[in-house]
């Protein structure tokens, strides 16, 4: 079952990125990311009390609550680093550094978690990461590299990973729903922190009305992402669980080449049979 919710969740993360790219043609993408979080949290706390998962929070640890905040800080913290990465260096070395997540999320779940390791998952880690490299198309730089840049990267990518460590941790004990809730509480106080410190807040009154429409649905389908997502991780192995979300970029470039007309390079194309060839092989 939970290779289900796997797959599921790789599919709202796979249309939460075409309804988002609609959503934030005309406004800012900091902006968006925090509304969109409160939809998230709107939804996430709703299936709580559907579910009955409410009845958790008066057996909730401190344990589990410290390490459902961790996952929800590192969250945070993996976008602030991301950004600043990429306000400081090039777009083209950051972002396969950013995507290396994946495969340090793989090395980490061996470790902590005493998941097997085998040649053929080593290959398919090989592979998930050659294939993400070659999905990254190299943008025009637009601005003066500047030092630094490379830290800020590789934190990123640490903060990524370590948030599916510590969301597995933390949801061990407590029905995934109700974790879910709670560590979006944490994400949506580092989102809106961000926008704050930017001054981002003053442009939502410039928000259309077809922006906020799809602002909503993309909020709507990561919830059910989120909750897939962390469903699967409570009962699951972190290191398929993980490369199978990755997947959710399928379902972004098929939806893209229907609703937007793009199309793959050869280059492109290559990386991403080798992406699910990786995954692939993860599973079995």
């Amino acid at each position: 079952m939970w290779l289900l919710f796997a797959i599921g969740s790789a599919f709202f993360a796979g249309i939460t990125s075409i309804f988002a790219k609609i959503g934030i043609k005309d406004i800012d993408s900091h902006l968006c990311t925090a509304l969109r979080t409160i939809v998230v949290v709107i939804f996430s706390w709703l299936m709580v009390f559907v579910t009955g998962a409410a009845s958790d929070l008066s057996r909730l640890s401190l344990h589990t609550l410290i390490f459902l905040c961790l996952s929800g800080v590192t969250t945070g913290a993996s976008w602030l680093c991301y950004f600043k990465a990429l306000q400081i260096g090039d777009v083209n070395k950051v972002v396969p550094i950013d995507k290396s997540s994946t495969v340090l999320t793989v090395i980490l779940a061996i470790l902590f978690f005493h998941e097997p390791i085998s040649i053929m998952k080593v290959l398919s880690i090989a592979l998930i990461g050659a294939g993400t490299y070659l999905m990254i198309e190299k943008k025009q730089q637009t601005q003066n590299e500047r030092k630094g840049w490379l830290a800020y990267a590789l934190l990123s990518a640490v903060f990524a990973s370590l948030t599916s460590i510590l969301g597995k941790i933390g949801i061990e004990n407590i029905d995934s729903n109700l974790g879910t809730a709670i560590r979006t509480i944490v994400v949506l106080i580092m989102a809106w922190l961000i926008v704050f410190l930017q001054k981002k807040h003053t442009k939502i009154k410039e928000i259309n009305k077809k922006s906020w429409f799809f602002i909503l649905l993309s909020g709507f389908a990561t919830g059910l992402s989120w909750l897939c997502y962390y469903r699967a991780l409570q009962d699951g192995i972190v290191s398929i669980i993980v490369p199978i979300d990755k997947l959710s970029i399928l379902v972004t470039v098929l939806f893209s080449y229907i609703v937007f007309h793009e199309k793959l390079s050869k280059k492109s194309f290559l990386g991403l049979v080798w992406i699910i060839a990786g995954t692939l092989g993860m599973i079995m």
